[in-house]
């Protein structure tokens, strides 16, 4: 019985596998973009420095000073990885999971309508326990809303010179999430969930005068949303007339957020050392900014808020340079909210805007807060990873195909 000999590798084979093989390798240690290292650093820099400042405002607490320090260092650790893992998928994946990303926020986010589940805290009803972990639903729907107008939009794009293919299925839908948080009384929330749509819109490339009556009528529904609530007007009001509320009562947390701020100076009084969070409920959490600025004086504060510009300029710089509307779209959105939100939080503060119960994205004790905002950079690091392709000469058409 005769047996047929294999015929020898030929080097030009061997050579092949071997460049595959280091093709493989130079995709995966590509330099990142300058875009991608704006991004990256500046989230991981602000969670780490959000993880020590929430030990420090915390220690105040005979209960446990470590433990809110803990969790939130634990989502740290959870959020970080998290965000890398999800910059190295496709920009088509995001794509195709805009519907179920969507269908799923709005799932979990009526879990706070289960009597079992929900936990209330300020009047609002906007959180649930789920083995014994606290969590806001509401904070996903932000970046589901985002990659699921991106992926609409992006459908219509030779149709966004009429209001109704912009519009529609987009207000209708968007209306029906946001409805969800409307219902658990949280109009911080709502207004940061408002601005994410209005955000897709504007990067969208939709014609300005399309957004007259979105606008009105989210002035509309906030105006009717506040006027139904005593709590909420008396905030609103303080904001516009501070000696007219009561600091022991109503703008309680406003004045010793403001009184920290001014103790602090120029250099502040010394990480640890602050006198305030002995005092402010929400020290941890919507007044960190506080206590950064009593703790670490205006030089701290300055490098919080250069760290949030560096961040949104790298965002920017993602939105000017691809040719892809769904990257345009989802990034204008994400950057509207973790940019807005922030000048949010840090004029509730200043007592620039009344108190409406809004974090400071990557700072603020919460750990939902925290994974949502990292992985929402993590979107936006998959869409930095596109820009090198893009400066090659990669048709725009194919950037959202390649995967690293």
């Amino acid at each position: 019985m005769t047996q047929t000999a294999r015929p020898p590798r030929t080097d030009s084979a061997a050579s092949g596998g071997g460049l595959a093989a280091r093709v493989s390798l130079g995709r995966l240690f590509t330099v990142p973009s300058t875009e991608f290292v704006m991004i990256a650093s500046t989230a991981v820099l602000l969670t780490i420095f959000g993880v020590v400042m929430v030990l420090s405002a915390t220690s105040a607490n005979p209960k446990g000073p470590l433990d809110a320090a803990l969790r939130q260092g634990t989502f740290a650790v959870i959020g970080i990885p998290l965000m890398y893992v999800i910059s190295r998928l496709p920009v088509r994946f995001f794509q195709r999971m805009a519907w179920p990303v969507l269908l799923g926020a709005i799932a979990f986010q009526l879990l706070v309508f289960i009597p079992a589940l929900s936990v209330s805290s300020y009047g609002n009803t906007n959180w649930v326990r789920i083995g014994g972990v606290q969590l806001q639903p509401s904070e996903f729907l932000k970046l589901a809303l985002a990659l699921w107008i991106a992926f609409v939009l992006m459908r219509k794009q030779a149709k966004l010179g009429t209001w109704h293919q912009v519009f529609i299925p987009v207000v209708p839908v968007a209306g029906l999430a946001i409805g969800t948080v409307i219902a658990g009384d949280d109009l911080g929330t709502v207004m940061v969930l408002v601005m994410v749509v209005m955000g897709c819109l504007f990067f969208s490339g939709a014609k300005l005068r399309m957004f007259i009556l979105p606008l009105l009528l989210g002035v509309v529904l906030v105006a009717g949303f506040a006027f139904t609530s005593k709590n909420r007007m008396s905030r609103i009001l303080s904001a516009f007339n501070p000696a007219a509320c009561d600091p022991s009562n109503g703008c309680y947390q406003a004045v010793h957020g403001m009184w920290g701020m001014a103790n602090g100076g120029i250099f502040g009084v010394g990480l640890g050392n602050s006198q305030e969070k002995y005092w402010l409920p929400a020290a941890s959490n919507d007044f960190i900014f506080a206590i950064i600025g009593e703790e670490l004086g205006l030089l701290g504060c300055l490098l919080v808020l250069v760290l949030f510009a560096v961040f949104a300029v790298g965002v920017f710089h993602v939105i000017r340079k691809t040719d892809d509307p769904f990257i345009r779209i989802a990034a204008g959105g994400i950057v509207v909210w973790i940019i807005g939100q922030a000048l949010f939080n840090i004029g509730v503060v200043l007592r620039i805007f009344p108190v409406m119960g809004v974090p400071l994205p990557f700072m603020s004790q919460g750990g939902t807060s925290l994974l949502s905002a990292m992985m929402a950079c993590g979107v936006l690091l998959a869409f930095a990873r596109t820009i090198p392709a893009t400066r090659k000469g990669v048709p725009a058409a194919r950037t959202g195909k390649v995967t690293r």
